[in-house]
């Protein structure tokens, strides 16, 4: 298992996408290390993607996004919860991978005691929200590298999972571009979060 390189993630979010399922991203922090198989991603392309936060050009919050690719995304919605994106393309072209949910491969006691509320492990990172929790990763961790030995948070490559074991369908919750089927999955997890669709009036832009 090898740390992804910064040139591995430098491509298409679609094709990001794909490879990342099956990896394994690993936050460190004073309690502990917390690892997760990644099961569910969605991508995200920039300025020709209407679902995405770089749509209508940089600013302030999306910064991160034009590269380069290999840094975190963390954005804050809805006033509740964070959300994590694996930065992709070439630096000065945004676009980015949503990291929806994931298998919880070391330290399941910390996650547990970062999700209290969750009652099963195998739901303890479904959806971007738990995902974050269970990680630890808040928007103090924006524009961390993914790539960087020395990082707090890494990105492994993990087993590769076989095309016959991958799904793909609509993104979840967007207001736009809402019928792509940009979000992936491993079929059978169950850490795979639950499907809903976006709607024109409540959703928002996710990456």
């Amino acid at each position: 298992m090898h740390q992804v390189t910064r040139d591995e993630l430098a491509l298409d979010p679609l094709w990001v996408a794909r490879r990342l399922l099956g990896c394994e991203l690993r936050s460190t922090s004073p309690e502990g290390e917390v690892g997760v198989r990644l099961v569910e991603v969605e991508a995200y392309r920039g300025m020709d993607d209407p679902a995405s936060h770089c749509y209508r050009g940089r600013t302030e919050r999306n910064a991160v996004m034009f590269g380069p690719a290999g840094h975190l995304y963390v954005y804050f919605v809805y006033g509740l919860h964070f959300c994590i994106n694996v930065v992709c393309l070439t630096d000065g072209v945004p676009g980015a991978v949503l990291l929806r949910a994931g298998e919880i491969t070391t330290g399941l006691e910390l996650a547990r005691s970062r999700r209290p509320a969750v009652r099963k492990d195998v739901q303890l990172a479904s959806g971007p929200a738990r995902l974050a929790g269970v990680l630890g990763i808040t928007r103090e961790h924006n524009g961390l590298d993914l790539t960087d030995p020395d990082s707090p948070i890494r990105l492994f490559s993990g087993t590769p999972v076989a095309e016959d074991d991958v799904r793909s369908g609509p993104r979840v919750g967007v207001a736009a571009a809402m019928d792509l089927p940009w979000r992936t999955w491993v079929d059978g997890s169950p850490a795979v979060s639950t499907y809903r669709r976006g709607t024109r009036r409540r959703a928002q832009a996710r990456a």
